[in-house]
């Protein structure tokens, strides 16, 4: 609160440096933001432009007149104006004649204003011509009729309108965007058809609520093509409230292999675009893309071709990275913060906005009436007098020729008023004598009933409605144009590639060492038995799978750690330690690793203790060092090497202990767990484990037609069908005896 000011002895105020800095900014404050800033729903428009657009019509620049170079109309802006520098009006300038800027241009320019690639790279103002666009009409065409209150210039030489009597709401048309003191406005444009519809509705009903304007209005339409993708529900709340954000993304399409982008969204630039994939393709982010063409032309604004590398290439997933990465896809800030009619600074919901601008359109239309009735009555009233004059012709000429004061005489003699005998004198002689009295009684006759109308519209407020409303169905008719940005349901989710989307698949086997060396070599034809390893290493396990896949490995105390196969050191090598990657519990060591053709692939964990579960291999990635708890061991156990599940439907297990004890049983009798200790597979003692006299040498799995081939030292028994039928038993048995000199095992193979 400022403080009430001081006087010295002199006369002069006193203010404080506090009350002086927060007078003077809030002065400031105001200013930018009544007079420059954000746009007034009367006609849509800021200051800087309402100036541009008057000074234009003052100087004969309507549509149809001929160009004039632009640095006029800056120089007149300026000079009697807008007293600012002389590129900002010219920047506001330019903005309303680019049709890629605004929806419905108000200037028609002659000469380079600039491209959608490159807005600012506009000519000089010495260098291009304009005029007004048969649009601006609409805003002008009544502004000389009383229809606007008008105000002095910045000093004080002439008037200027502090508003135009826009026929259409300006405001939601061309939208506005700008930056205040402490608010900003950001309102995009629409579509002439729709909204005109949207006031008509309003003028048929007063009480219309934003849900049933939306029916009329589907939401903004941007100059470009570019599709939206909002949500009807996003695009209502939007209205609603006055904030949100509209998405909008480029329009595409497949051509003999090739993707097409033929429309951008709002404001963005399709040398940006080009210049956004051409880093990523030299990047090497875009390995599926082989090249990039820009085959713009007058006929075709926007056509971007991008041409992938092979006809396998996912287009929908492409497509969807860039959306992600690049400016294909945009939001466009939404703030509908405008001066009200009360010349307030406000965020108004839609329905706020179209009832203001109705009401200020219906006194707009009432003044330009008044103003017209005005004109009438004041016709009729020249009229009359002139008719008195031209029936007593003689009688008038002779009171001028022979009286002193004619006009005195004049009025007591006929009655006239001063206005009526001013006139009668001021009309020549030889233009009285070709008044004829028809014509001056058709002349009445026709303005009598011209009052007559304009009284009816004025005194109904019904027939002024329906009379806003006719006028601007035929400004639709007129000016109207399809909707340019649809509003449709996206089918792709904008979604940038991970780092193994984009690696390579090419088929690789992983070899980890007794030791815990690892490395990956390519192809599937390797055998890992023959690489070469460090003295006193050797060959401990090896996977198959694909570079771009992950590899988990299993360490002894039951944990899981993952790494992706293309960081593997090459197989051309003798690798590297795990240790140095991973960071296991003290004392353990890694003892198998696994791939999977999908996160999704059944994993059979178990323990030489005889319990075991079922996981999916994602449960098994660790995106840390230190890697996840996967395995619990009963004391004195041991973890077995993970075993890929194909079909848990059918597939069975096959436990074997180092005793010559077989159990086989179906493996869907396992849980699916993620992680634990599991359900026993096969019985033994809890005693004999902790001794290790007594544990699971191997655990295979099979499928119902499989065969199991059981090694004891040299000897081997291959067994199937009855057979392995023979072992069958339920989940948790201690299982049935291998026949004398195989009750020794080493471990269990699948044969095929």
């Amino acid at each position: 609160m400022l403080d009430e000011p001081r006087f010295n002895d002199d006369g002069n105020e006193v203010r404080s440096m506090r009350d002086y800095t927060e007078m003077a900014y809030l002065n400031y404050s105001m200013y930018v933001i009544l007079d420059r800033a954000l746009p007034n729903i009367s006609d849509g428009l800021k200051p800087v432009q309402r100036r541009i657009v008057y000074a234009m019509s003052e100087l004969g620049l309507k549509a149809g007149s001929k160009y004039k170079k632009s640095a006029r109309t800056v120089g007149d802006v300026l000079g009697k104006y807008h007293p600012h520098g002389d590129s900002a009006a010219y920047e506001a300038m330019v903005l309303m004649a680019q049709s890629f800027s605004y929806r419905y241009p108000l200037i028609d320019g002659q000469g380079n204003w600039g491209s959608s690639d490159d807005p600012k790279s506009y000519a000089a103002m010495r260098y291009t011509e304009s005029r007004l666009a048969p649009y601006a009409k609409l805003l002008l065409d009544e502004l000389g009729q009383g229809t606007v209150d008008w105000g002095p210039n910045f000093d004080g030489t002439m008037e200027e309108p502090k508003v135009l009597p826009a026929q259409i709401p300006n405001v939601l048309l061309n939208g506005s965007s700008g930056i205040a003191v402490g608010m900003a406005t950001d309102i995009p444009p629409h579509n002439l058809r729709e909204v005109v519809s949207a006031c008509v509705f309003m003028l048929e009903n007063s009480k219309a609520t934003d849900e049933e304007l939306l029916e009329h209005i589907q939401g903004p339409d941007f100059p470009t093509e570019g599709e939206i993708i909002s949500s009807r529900e996003e695009i209502a709340e939007i209205y609603k409230t006055g904030r949100g954000s509209i998405k909008q993304r480029a329009r595409w399409s497949v051509e003999s292999g090739e993707v097409i982008i033929s429309a951008l969204p709002y404001q963005v630039s399709g040398a940006r675009i080009l210049e956004q994939i051409a880093e990523q393709m030299t990047g090497k982010k875009l390995p599926m893309l082989a090249d990039l063409r820009d085959e713009s032309d007058h006929e075709n604004p926007t056509r971007l071709v991008l041409v992938p590398r092979s006809n396998r290439v996912d287009l929908d997933a492409l497509m969807g990275h860039l959306l992600s990465t690049t400016d294909l896809e945009k939001n466009h800030r939404v703030n509908l913060n405008m001066i009200g009619i009360d010349g307030r600074p406000a965020v108004k919901s839609l329905r706020t906005i179209i009832k203001e601008w109705v009401n200020f359109r219906l006194i707009t239309v009432r003044r330009r009436l008044q103003y017209r009735l005005d004109k009438v009555d004041a016709r009729l009233h020249l009229l009359d007098g002139l008719l008195i004059a031209f029936l007593n012709l003689d009688e008038v000429i002779h009171l001028i020729r022979t009286e002193d004061k004619p006009k005195e005489e004049l009025m007591k003699r006929f009655e006239l008023s001063e206005i009526q005998a001013d006139y009668i004198l001021d009309t020549r002689l030889r233009q009285l004598a070709r008044l004829e009295e028809m014509k001056i009684k058709g002349e009445q006759d026709e303005l009598q009933e011209e009052k007559k109308e304009l009284e009816q519209l004025l005194g109904s407020a019904v027939r002024l409605k329906t009379k806003v409303k006719k006028e601007l169905e035929a400004v639709a008719e007129e000016f109207g144009d399809d909707r340019r940005s649809k509003i449709v349901e996206s089918q792709i989710t904008a979604k940038a590639f991970s780092e193994e989307d984009l690696l390579t698949t090419d088929p690789v086997t992983v070899v980890l060492s007794e030791k815990g060396w690892i490395r990956a070599a390519r192809g599937h034809d390797i055998d890992p038995g023959s690489l070469n390893y460090k003295s006193g290493d050797d060959y401990l396990i090896h996977t198959y799978g694909k570079s771009n896949q992950q590899v988990v490995f299993i360490d002894s105390s039951g944990r899981s750690y993952s790494l992706g196969a293309h960081t593997l050191p090459s197989a051309r090598g003798q690798g590297e330690p795990l240790t140095g990657r991973l960071n296991p519990v003290s004392g353990a060591q890694f003892i198998s690793v696994l791939m999977a053709p999908s996160d999704d692939q059944l994993v059979l964990m178990s323990s030489d203790a005889g319990y075991g579960y079922l996981c999916k291999f994602s449960d098994l990635l660790a995106n840390k060092k230190a890697g996840k708890a996967a395995l619990s061991l009963p004391k004195g156990a041991k973890v077995l090497p993970p075993v890929l599940i194909d079909d848990q439907e059918s597939d069975q297990i096959v436990a074997v202990t180092n005793e010559g004890r077989m159990l086989v049983f179906p493996i869907r009798d396992l849980p699916i767990l993620g992680k634990g200790k599991g359900n026993k597979i096969i019985s033994i003692p809890s005693t004999r484990v902790m001794s290790r006299e007594e544990f699971v040498v191997s655990i295979a799995v099979v499928p119902v037609d499989g065969k199991v081939k059981v090694h004891s030292g040299k000897r081997h028994l291959l067994l199937k069908g009855e057979e392995l039928a023979h072992y069958q038993g339920e989940r948790g048995r201690r299982g049935s005896k291998l026949p004398r000199g195989l009750q020794r095992v080493d471990n269990l193979t699948v044969e095929d």
